[in-house]
């Protein structure tokens, strides 16, 4: 019964993951460069300057300075916001000092919302820089779940099930893999369909925990659509309804006077903040004023130590006479519970060495995609080259087998090592395509589909082996050539980055890098395996005609 039961378990995670594999590896190639998308946006937008290096004692001279423009160019507002320009302690944050304000809104809607950037030295308000048109990393995590080309519930719908079916996948692989912990040190190269079994297993264990949360958490994220029958219920299934929902996840019904300028002194707050959070550790100001309550000033520390909903890296003074307040209770069970499993899958709380891990976990979820497709198809080869060894004439039954393994095949060449081919080809594109050209953001996407198909038309003309080999080394040359083509295009090349400090691009030039060395690494391992079963196999065949011989 336990063996019964192991197998059925076997069964439906091997077809589960193979009717939505291909769809799966898409989604966690796209999804992993969401976890960097602020640094491919930047990379992809080489026109803006790089991040301007403030000194510690210039904070309170730019917030008088921003005070001034918001009162200027924003009086009456609900909310009032300065953003600091300390990128030493947030090396993701690569905006300059600016301002941002929310409008007073109309009875049940959000007021429009408006900023500026400013000169740090001077105030005056900086004219906007025009980057070429680009989705960047935005547009990479945006497709890991509305994908493109097809409309958007279609696309939410898919995703889902397919999340879905991958959860599915991830239980039953636990349960079928009874020694999984065994398994997890052993790898016996060279082995053929037991090599790829031992691979498979490794980076399994190795992303499990990364694979419970991510999708479990990625259902969670669009819960209200996929299972939108308890929301109805409470709310009501019109637009009132559901708007009364998003106000409970957000804890949005308070109502709001509008701000002016603070009585007390902004600089006697920023350095009450600064006595307990150290020099330059001021990331953003906000000044709001509710109707309960009196005005405030909210500090908010640089650099993200905690999931977003939280309020521990903030200080709250009071507008009028500058005494501290203490922080309110606003929480919610259920927006504080969607927001903390919401930042999980996004790992919008991560430092620097948190967001290389979800990174890391990122390349090894599409690891354990791949090696599990070319694991059924090397098992499903297996037991066709013996059937073929067998009778040279194939049923009818055996001949479609042997179509529907041939179109597996290309699918997972032209997938595996076709789609990062592809995903190089829009960053090729960012640097080739004229900048004025029209449309430019969405050929940039087109390059990469372009180039996807056209490496599946690659894999159906060549011999798979070649198709293989092909295509990897296609993909390593693709990323090795991507910092030079940055070199010879713009300025924020790792000549200059380096030198500056700027991890934050030369540390997309890098990583090009070391994706070119892992595919090429690759494509040597798949050959030299090769060419070994080729000769273990002319060794056998010579063996087998040298006994024939001695027979007779």
């Amino acid at each position: 019964m336990k063996e019964s039961f192991r197998q059925c378990m076997a069964w439906l995670h091997t077809w589960v993951g193979l009717v939505v594999g291909w769809i799966l590896f898409f989604v966690f190639v796209t999804g992993t460069a969401g976890y960097v998308d602020d640094e491919i946006t930047r990379w992809m937008e080489p026109e803006r300057p790089l991040p301007a290096q403030i000194m510690p004692e210039q904070t309170s001279t730019m917030l008088d300075l921003a005070l001034t423009q918001l009162a200027a160019h924003a009086p009456e507002s609900k909310a009032w916001s300065i953003t600091l320009p300390h990128q030493a302690l947030n090396p993701r944050a690569t905006q300059g000092l600016s301002i941002g304000w929310e409008e007073m809104p109309q009875p049940g809607q959000r007021g429009r919302r408006g900023g500026e950037t400013l000169d740090p030295a001077t105030g005056q308000i900086q004219p906007e820089i025009e980057p070429r048109a680009t989705a960047g990393g935005t547009g990479l995590y945006r497709m890991h779940y509305a994908l493109h080309y097809m409309p958007y519930p279609v696309a939410i719908w898919l995703v889902g099930i397919c999340t879905m079916l991958m959860l599915l996948a991830v239980i039953t692989g636990v349960v079928t893999h009874k020694k999984i912990f065994t398994d997890f040190f052993t790898f016996r190269p060279g082995k053929g369909q037991r090599s790829w079994l031992d691979a498979h297993n490794i980076v399994s264990v190795m992303s499990l925990p990364f694979f419970l949360m991510i999708t479990y958490t990625g259902l969670i994220f669009f819960m209200s659509i996929y299972m939108p029958s308890g929301r109805d219920v409470m709310y009501g299934t019109g637009d009132a309804g559901r708007q009364a929902y998003f106000q409970d996840i957000r804890n949005q019904k308070r109502d709001f006077l509008p701000v002016s300028l603070p009585q007390a002194s902004l600089t006697t707050m920023a350095q009450s903040a600064e006595q307990q959070w150290g020099k330059n550790s001021i990331a953003s100001v906000q000044i709001t004023h509710p109707q309960d309550s009196q005005p405030y000033v909210e500090l908010r520390r640089t650099g993200v130590t905690g999931v977003y909903w939280t309020r521990a890296e903030t200080l709250r003074f009071n507008a009028l006479d500058g005494s501290a307040m203490e922080q309110e209770d606003t929480s919610n069970l259920t927006g504080d519970t969607q927001r903390v499993l919401l930042a999980l899958h996004e790992g919008v709380f991560a430092e620097w060495w948190l967001r290389w891990l979800y990174f890391i976990s990122g390349l090894l979820g599409c690891a354990v995609i791949g090696t599990g497709l070319v694991l059924w198809t090397v098992k499903r080869r297996t037991q066709h080259q013996k059937r073929t060894a067998k009778n040279a004439s194939l049923s009818t039954s055996e001949r479609f087998d042997a179509a529907g393994l041939r179109l597996v095949e290309i699918l997972n060449a032209a997938t595996l090592a076709g789609l990062p081919l592809g995903l190089a080809a829009y960053f090729w594109a960012n640097r080739l395509l004229p900048v004025t050209m029209a449309d430019r953001a969405a050929w940039e996407f087109h390059a990469l589909f372009l180039v996807w198909g056209w490496s599946f038309l690659f894999a159906t003309w060549r011999p798979l082996k070649r198709a293989w080999l092909e295509l990897l080394w296609l993909t390593a040359a693709a990323y090795a050539l991507i910092p030079l083509l940055n070199m010879l295009t713009t300025d924020r090349h790792l000549g200059i980055t380096l030198p500056y400090g700027d991890w934050g691009l030369a540390g997309f030039d890098l990583t090009m890098f070391g994706l070119a060395a892992t595919f090429a690494y690759i494509a040597i391992k798949m050959k030299r395996k090769w060419q070994i079963a080729s000769l273990k196999a002319k060794a056998t065949a010579n063996a087998g005609l040298q006994t024939v011989g001695a027979n007779s």
